[in-house]
């Protein structure tokens, strides 16, 4: 069953490692089936140097495992939560990267201060509010995805594909499993040059709403030039 998504899964969670946005067996990707409602996403604490594709666990997007002989990340139900909430979406990624687990960790959004950051978020990476004590106690993992989609009420998440769990860590979407790795990569990169930035000149500003539009507006949209 979905074993081209499986493929796909795999292959996302296994760039986490080589980009080093991962250790052990942390974090997990996921990829979705819209047509038959059904998710993909990375067995729980399984070392990705022994991982395969059949490994891979199939889930409905109420949680519930549809195949699979391993239980699934611990993370399922924020995943399921967000391809419910995010219609556009066809893979997430969870990560503990540093630098943006930092930025969580401090429950500071990450300011647009140069164009690496405008190329692939149109305004600051948001961090959520912090869960309260019954959230924490009940269903932690579920909850989890509320606090994101409550913070993107007002928020295009199609045009800023990542956000922060205060005190926890970074969630990256896309349209396929592998451009949710890839939002990944860049929204830990842009943590990690905002960190620099801010050391180098703490009163740096961010980028103006012009040049903001220019260099988002290049690589996305009807109008964008970037590529072949």
């Amino acid at each position: 069953m979905l074993e081209s998504l499986k493929a796909e899964v795999l292959e996302a969670n296994l760039e986490l490692v080589r980009r080093g946005l991962v250790i052990h067996t942390w974090g997990n990707a996921s990829g979705i089936d819209r047509e038959q409602g059904l998710l993909v996403i990375k067995p729980s604490g399984v070392p990705y140097d022994r991982m395969r594709a059949e490994d891979m666990v199939v889930a409905d997007l109420d949680g519930h495992v549809v195949e699979g002989n391993l239980k699934p990340s611990s993370d399922l139900g924020t995943h399921a939560l967000l391809y419910r909430a995010f219609e556009h979406a066809g893979g997430v990624v969870h990560t503990h990267s540093e630098y943006a687990t930092a930025w969580a960790q401090a429950a500071r959004p990450i300011p647009p201060l140069g164009t690496t950051h405008a190329d692939y978020f149109y305004g600051p990476i948001p961090v959520t509010d912090e869960l309260s004590p019954f959230e924490i106690r009940g269903d932690y993992v579920h909850n989890t995805g509320l606090a994101i989609t409550r913070r993107f009420r007002s928020l295009d998440p199609e045009a800023i594909p990542g956000v922060l769990v205060a005190g926890h860590a970074p969630f990256a979407w896309g349209r396929t499993p592998h451009e949710a790795a890839h939002n990944a990569v860049v929204l830990e990169a842009v943590a990690k040059i905002a960190w620099v930035t801010l050391q180098l000149n703490p009163n740096a500003k961010t980028v103006s709403q012009g040049l903001l539009d220019r260099h988002y507006f290049r690589k996305h949209g009807a109008t964008a030039t970037y590529g072949q």
